[in-house]
């Protein structure tokens, strides 16, 4: 494949032209043999990292890092090797030990941290055409005048069984697919770069995306429980009650009309468009938790004059017709949406960006064939990474890079032993662990950040999950809501990224005072 071109912007990427492997660092066995599958090949048994030199220009200051592409070694209690955990890390040059350090995922569950990785906060991201389908190769990666670095240094993990990451010895998958199984991966992982890196002493913060948010909600608290304690936790499209998707509740319905009211906002779809998306929710907000969430409530006993009323006021925020909400019995499901929305123009929406539109073969369907926020992205991610990794990172693996890695979705154990509770939860709810973790620290600060057009996580889930951990009064100024108007991956808007970065910007200087 072509190698992507780097492209030189105002204040551009210097890449230096040597790569640097520090003595102690480990190197990978070279005596293992070439395998014809990635199953075949093992994960490396030993601590390595590939240090490379370079500098971008934030805010026109050039700001030199490093970047260091490795792995840390997890251990079971008996000290055995349990897995080989691949990480990404940028670290300003000449910096003390006291600089913040940021750990950033993904989720899925399934999910590498690639997404994170090459469109957020790096140093270096991918350039899409969002939101319409960015085109095949070549790519454009582009030097990120919006890169978090001269706030805080970047550490991109990769889950067990996603990316480079691998169990080893004895270990198998399951041993880390799960809820808490995942938590106590990641916490071991994040303590030994800690311990190897010298960074007990520095602010620390995680920033998880989608379910790494309901990782965060977890880890923060089994962290803190061992002693490390944390500055903020910024969750980003968040899910942290898997509970409320259950059969019989009304709540996911309840958390959806504000989505969908953005996302016919967006589309151009209502009778008399408000000039003010903000001022716009807002009304909506206030009709799906109080007329709309006391229609729900009365199940089959509504009666038909109320019903009749709810539809007609509903159908005015959503754009879709009367009739079809009576029909759905109140209750849209988010894929009919995506495909009734834009019906008749034989388009579909996406569900981790509503802006997306694509094109099903049957336009008569129930559902969308297929998601266009998501086909219409992942080439150039992937195809970037990839590259970067190898070019410009100079890391070099046997193994596949594995974005998402299906099988750990379809094997995830969902229980969770959740912060005072007796008995394992049957479904992950990490809002109690969070707040626990408020409680013990009350300095952690959390910062929830939202894309309007999110379908996969949105935005009035997060804000009923937060209003109801039941924390103290003096507590929940702790807490901090941002807003943007973008889908799931909120960077993939430029003009989102760049709001987003003077936003954190902000956050960090607040979360890190002396």
């Amino acid at each position: 494949m072509r190698r992507l071109l780097t492209l030189l912007m105002a204040g551009s990427l210097v890449l230096s032209p040597c790569f640097v492997t520090l003595a102690k660092d480990a190197p990978p066995d070279k005596d293992k043999k070439a395998a014809s599958k990635d199953e075949d090949v093992q994960a490396p048994s030993t601590e390595t990292a590939v240090r490379t030199k370079h500098s971008v220009s934030i805010n026109g200051h050039s700001v030199s890092y490093t970047a260091t592409a490795g792995t840390v070694i997890i251990r079971d209690d008996k000290g055995e090797p349990q897995a080989s955990v691949f990480y990404v890390a940028y670290t300003v040059d000449g910096k003390a030990e006291k600089r913040p350090v940021t750990f950033l995922y993904n989720g899925g569950p399934g999910s590498s941290s690639m997404w994170l990785h090459m469109g957020s906060f790096g140093p270096v991201r991918i350039a899409t055409d969002s939101p319409a389908a960015t085109a095949p190769a070549p790519y454009k990666l582009v030097s990120n005048s919006d890169s978090l670095l001269d706030k805080t240094d970047l550490v991109f993990i990769d889950a067990v069984g996603t990316g480079y990451s691998r169990p080893l010895g004895k270990a198998e998958g399951k041993d880390f697919w799960g809820v808490d199984q995942d938590v106590s991966a990641f916490s071991r992982a994040i303590q030994r770069y800690v311990t190897i890196n010298n960074r007990w002493n520095s602010p620390k913060f995680l920033y998880g995306e989608s379910y790494g948010t309901t990782r965060s909600g977890a880890l923060v608290d089994a962290l803190q429980d061992k002693g490390m304690s944390f500055n903020g936790v910024i969750i980003m499209s968040s899910i942290l009650n898997y509970g409320m998707r259950m059969p019989g509740y009304d709540a996911m319905y309840i958390g959806y009309v504000p989505s969908y009211a953005a996302a016919a906002w967006y589309h151009n779809k209502l009778a008399n468009k408000p000039a003010d998306l903000k001022s716009y929710i807002d009304q909506v907000r206030a009709f799906a938790s109080g007329r709309y969430a006391s229609a729900l409530a009365k199940g089959q006993d509504i009666s038909p004059t109320e019903a009749d009323a709810v539809a007609r006021q509903l159908a005015a925020y959503t754009g879709l017709s009367v009739e079809y909400i009576k029909e759905s019995n109140l209750r849209v499901d988010p894929s009919r949406f995506r495909k009734e929305l834009l019906r008749n123009e034989r388009r579909t929406i996406g569900r981790y960006d509503a802006r997306f539109e694509g094109v099903d073969e049957d336009a008569a369907g129930e559902v969308p064939d297929y998601d266009a926020s998501d086909t219409g992205i992942s080439g150039a991610f992937v195809t970037a990474f990839n590259d970067y990794i190898v070019n410009q990172l100079n890391y070099h693996s046997d193994l596949d890079y594995r974005p998402t890695f299906g099988d750990i979705n379809k094997s995830w154990d969902w229980k969770h032993q959740a912060a005072g509770i007796k008995r394992p939860l049957l479904m992950a709810y990490v809002a109690g662990d969070l707040a626990h973790a408020m409680r013990t620290n009350p300095h952690l600060q959390l910062l929830s950040v939202n894309g309007y057009y999110d379908f996969a996580t949105p935005f009035f889930n997060t804000e009923f999950d937060i209003s109801h951990m039941n924390l103290e009064p003096s507590l929940r100024g702790n807490v901090h809501f941002l807003y943007y108007p973008s889908g799931h991956m909120i960077y993939l808007n430029t003009e989102a990224l760049q709001q987003l970065k003077g936003d954190l910007a902000r956050y960090y200087d607040a979360t890190t005072h002396s």
